[in-house]
């Protein structure tokens, strides 16, 4: 049956708020931009309204800096490392909470915390606690004899990104846990009791029925984990700033430093360029994952 006039013009007026948000919000800062990138956009811009088009002179300027070659690696470093501590963790704890023990429903409420705390008040906290003077963990290091110099956790380029990056994972490991341990609920049991009858052992029964029917969970977690991980900026100003000597640095940072502080917002356009087309590519592949699941 062909749809009315009427009913397209309906279904019309009720994507166009959509489509006004979506092209306001978000079709005009992409697009703005790219602009941005390929022009000499300064502070000076916003009083005379003259921004000269300067070609690729600014992309050229971004990828001849050793600074951004440096945050670029450790964009690459952080987001692996964060991704991997966040799903390991987060995949034993769902395990673990799937036999539903006592107390499993206020332990999981309080698992939670770290994912609901703002990032900037974690980050505060955790500066306190990786303090190389006054730190609570370097101060439990030295009370047990573990250690007797205190280990610059933030301020040495050695140990730095690590730190960050331990941080990150902490805040991260909820959103994996929830995640995973819905996927693991809709896992039938009848599954799980063949296997007990037929003899398989836990692993075995992992390997044949866990993994095999989390797969599809797992692939959303870890697109999601990436898109949020890679533009992470909040955790990294507070706790480090982007230092010691650039061991921190990151695209989000560079993004920040370039436009924020030093008002060139046509080189910050170019890193924040780059930084979108990485979380646009993982975009595409997360619709396309969830479009397969729900088919």
């Amino acid at each position: 049956m062909k749809p009315s006039a009427r009913s397209v013009a309906a279904k019309w007026a009720f994507l166009a708020p959509a489509a006004v948000y979506l092209a306001a919000f978000f079709g005009y800062p992409l697009i703005n931009n790219v602009m941005m990138s390929f022009q000499q956009y300064s502070a000076a811009t916003f009083f005379t309204g003259e921004a000269p088009f300067v070609g690729f002179a600014n992309w050229q300027s971004v990828f001849g800096d050793p600074v951004f070659t440096r945050s670029a690696v450790n964009t690459a470093v952080f987001t692996l490392g964060s991704l991997l501590g966040q799903f390991g963790f987060g995949l034993l704890l769902a395990l673990y909470f799937r036999r539903n023990f006592p107390l499993s429903r206020l332990l999981r409420s309080l698992l939670l915390l770290p994912w609901l705390v703002p990032l900037v008040a974690a980050g505060t906290v955790w500066r306190q606690v990786l303090d190389q003077e006054s730190g609570i963990l370097n101060t439990f290091l030295h009370t047990t004899g573990l250690v007797n110099d205190s280990v610059p956790w933030l301020s040495s380029p050695q140990t730095a990104l690590l730190s960050v990056v331990l941080v990150n994972i902490w805040v991260g490991i909820p959103f994996n846990m929830v995640i995973l341990y819905g996927g693991l609920q809709d896992i039938p049991d009848d599954l799980y009791e063949a296997a007990s009858i037929d003899g398989a052992g836990r692993w075995r029964t992992f390997r044949a029925i866990t993994w095999p029917m989390l797969r599809p969970v797992v692939t959303v977690v870890l697109l999601l984990g990436f898109i949020a991980t890679v533009k992470v900026l909040d955790i990294i100003l507070v706790l480090t700033g982007g230092g010691p000597a650039n061991s921190t640095e990151s695209l989000s940072t560079q993004v920040f430093q370039n436009s924020f502080m030093n008002l060139d917002f046509g080189r910050g356009a170019v890193v924040g360029n780059v930084l979108m087309a990485a979380c646009l590519v993982f975009a595409v592949i997360y619709l396309r994952a969830t479009r397969q699941e729900v088919r």
